[in-house]
């Protein structure tokens, strides 16, 4: 069973019709202990860092789902919940993520910076995927330079680029896809990006993962 945590996100009931289209059997919750049960585990996520994060602290879900990835349960981050991942985001303030990866969550660069073209922020819409490391298994049976739908403000600025899995390049490249032993990120909405999110999606689902611990991190990511 798949456990995708309610937290008061939005765009829920997408994530979890497609997710079941590529065969996943889910339970949509906010029991701590449903999720401790569960074989996988995906943190939707769409708004403002700060609300997500709120959201997951006030039904005690916040320090319980960090223990749990750092104690090698599969995790899949789905936009602001793959931003969640990271240690520190930037968004309404600063705050504290859940500390999987390395590195911290930075609004685009813009309007204009450098001689770039301007950038309009929020980033809508469908951009490539360029795959620096095509046989990781979230990546299997992705075409490389496939297209898939973003909107987002923020993106992940990482500590260790070895963590990240494919790029997008909006005025510049920012990180699209990454990944840390069993916790998986994408900064993309797969559920609204058609074959491609779908193919990915499945590849979480059917992929099956050696119940490795995850190394915590001991130092907060410095700009």
């Amino acid at each position: 069973m798949i456990a995708v945590i309610d937290y008061g996100a939005g765009n829920l009931r997408n994530v979890c019709k497609a997710l079941e289209r590529v065969g996943g059997r889910l339970k949509l919750t906010d029991d701590p202990r449903v999720i401790a049960s569960a074989e996988k585990v995906v943190l939707p996520g769409v708004g403002a860092f700060a609300d997500c994060r709120n959201g997951l602290v006030a039904r005690g879900l916040f320090e319980p789902l960090r223990d749990l990835a750092l104690a090698g349960k599969p995790l899949l981050g789905i936009c602001v919940g793959m931003q969640l991942l990271f240690e520190v985001g930037e968004e309404m303030g600063e705050w504290k993520g859940l500390g999987l990866i390395g590195g911290r969550v930075v609004r685009f660069r813009g309007p204009a910076f450098e001689g770039a073209r301007a950038l309009k922020v929020p980033h809508i819409g469908w951009n490539q995927l360029h795959l620096l490391q095509p046989h990781h298994p979230l990546l299997r049976g992705i075409p490389p330079d496939s297209y898939a739908y973003f909107v987002h403000s923020y993106h992940a600025q990482p500590m260790d680029a070895g963590c990240v899995l494919a790029t997008t390049d909006y005025g510049y490249h920012f990180p699209a896809i990454v990944a840390r032993g069993n916790v998986w990120g994408v900064q993309f909405h797969p559920e609204k990006s058609q074959d491609v999110g779908l193919r990915l999606l499945r590849n979480f689902v059917e992929h099956t993962f050696a119940p490795v611990p995850l190394s915590p991190l001991h130092q907060i990511a410095e700009e």
